[in-house]
């Protein structure tokens, strides 16, 4: 069974940091497209980044200037690191290979005071 397994989320203050982090079964998908999605209750999945095999990035006007995608191809892992948290950044986030098709299992990340 495919796995793309999350980590890193978590209940922080507004205005903090997280870094998720998605490691991947095989190298040959680490350098594919990969993407960050989120999800809030009653909500469908919203698109969050996207990196593909030559290194360009999409960031949603959302998040642009506060949240970075990359990857790390040693570690199969790709990775979404979010500054400047915001009470709507509060979601699930799951990654996903976009060119495989197979999704994590999502982790939760809350910004509250």
């Amino acid at each position: 069974q495919v796995r793309l397994v999350e980590s890193g989320g978590g209940l922080v203050q507004p205005g903090e940091s997280l870094r998720l982090a998605c490691i991947v079964p095989d190298i040959i998908w680490i350098t594919s497209t990969m993407a960050w999605y989120r999800q809030t209750r009653g909500e469908q999945r919203q698109l969050v980044a996207t990196l593909d095999g030559e290194d360009r990035t999409y960031h949603t006007d959302a998040v642009k200037g506060r949240f970075t995608i990359s990857r790390d191809i040693p570690k199969r892992t790709v990775y979404l690191q979010m500054n400047s948290l915001k009470s709507e950044d509060t979601a699930v986030y799951y990654c996903k290979s976009d060119t495989y098709g197979f999704w994590g299992q999502g982790t939760q990340v809350t910004v509250s005071s």
